[in-house]
């Protein structure tokens, strides 16, 4: 039998082109998701910074200066001192349970940000039920916590979870039903639908004052979800220690501390896409005619400022809730669930009901 060497050169040069074409599509699916968490992991370094820094300010004291110039290494100074810590785990508790929850609190989260649009089509994942995507990913992070306080085998530990898993139902309902208004109002529930939905109109396009009410609500719903102040009950430090991480020492309580900076940047970023226009300027067109140029000057020029304007917007909700931290006390559980279920559920339920009535006359 005679084998032509071209023919095997062909077939080997055809397998070669094969396998490199597989190798530059694994590059291509990984690197968007390392480029997502990197930023992710920069932006909460951030956060952490400014609420030292506007915490200080408010409190009229200093803040963070050794590490680093103005203090700016301090949160990955404190990283790796968690980092090495010796892991602990309750004599009785559930280990399994134990070591789980923090990972499901911050892997939950993690995943939302897979649908959130940072700048025109610069999406990991555009998905026609983004928004709801990311409501029934976040409620996993609840199970998480529950998972930790019961695992722990501890009073306080436990009530903390219980509180965690209370809280999240009972604001996870308006919530939902402020995001359902905004996927009404713009006919899709995908992310970059509805921050396109919004630029048709410019600055008053955002669904800022289309959804007035709704905004408000939601604005309240996220800070109860992210568990900050004045919704603190679940880790309050005076009535439960620590809640449920105060049985959690190294590398786990890290994990926690994580999980809460995410989810106030995940829910800033939503209220960013969902009511103030995302990505887009949004400035009236007297004022700066150039600036509506941008996307025909270059794409990189352009979806850089609509990453800085996205982020700009972020950040600034974030100031409002750590603002929010130092300004009101914190709630009793009792007044926490009353104002979830007799208070901002009937009117969420009202604005929905008015979103719909509006939508069915304009036909």
């Amino acid at each position: 039998m005679i084998i032509d060497t071209t023919e095997v050169q062909d077939l080997n040069s055809f397998s070669r082109l094969e396998s490199l074409k597989e190798v530059y599509g694994i590059i291509g699916m990984v690197l968007p998701i390392l480029t997502l968490v990197l930023g992710i992991t920069i932006g909460v370094l951030v956060i952490v910074w400014l609420e030292r820094e506007i915490s200080a300010g408010i409190q009229q004291r200093i803040g963070p200066e050794y590490a680093g110039p103005l203090g700016i290494l301090q949160a990955l100074a404190d990283g790796t001192k968690l980092i090495f810590k010796e892991n602990l785990f309750p004599s009785r508790g559930d280990t399994r349970l134990f070591s789980i929850g923090p990972s499901i609190a911050v892997i939950s989260i993690l995943l939302s940000y897979s649908v959130i649009p940072f700048s025109y089509h610069l999406v990991l994942s555009d998905l026609n039920i983004g928004v709801f995507l990311w409501i029934a990913i976040s409620s996993i992070a609840p199970i998480g916590l529950l998972m930790s306080g019961y695992g722990s085998n501890n009073k306080y530990s436990f009530l903390g979870g219980l509180r965690a898993a209370a809280q999240s139902i009972s604001y996870e309902i308006p919530l939902t039903l402020c995001v359902l208004s905004i996927s009404l109002l713009s006919n899709s529930s995908s992310t970059v639908d509805i921050v396109e939905a919004q630029s048709k109109y410019g600055f008053w396009g955002w669904n800022l004052w289309r959804q007035p009410i709704g905004f408000f609500i939601f604005l309240i719903s996220s800070l109860a979800e992210c568990e900050r102040l004045p919704f603190d009950l679940p880790e309050a430090e005076e009535e439960l220690v620590a809640g449920y991480q105060t049985e959690y020492s190294g590398i786990k309580f890290g994990l926690f501390y994580v999980a809460s900076y995410l989810n106030l940047l995940v829910s800033s970023l939503f209220v960013t896409v969902l009511y103030l226009g995302g990505w887009n300027i949004s400035i009236p067109y007297i004022f700066v005619p150039e600036l509506f140029e941008i996307n025909k000057v270059g794409r990189v020029f352009g979806t850089t400022i609509g990453i800085f304007i996205t982020l700009a917007k972020t950040y600034f909700f974030l100031f409002i809730s750590i603002t929010t931290r130092w300004t009101l006390p914190r709630l009793r559980i009792d007044q926490l669930l009353n104002l979830g279920w007799k208070f901002l559920l009937p009117i969420s339920l009202g604005n929905l009901l008015l979103t719909t009535s509006f939508q069915l006359l304009s036909l």
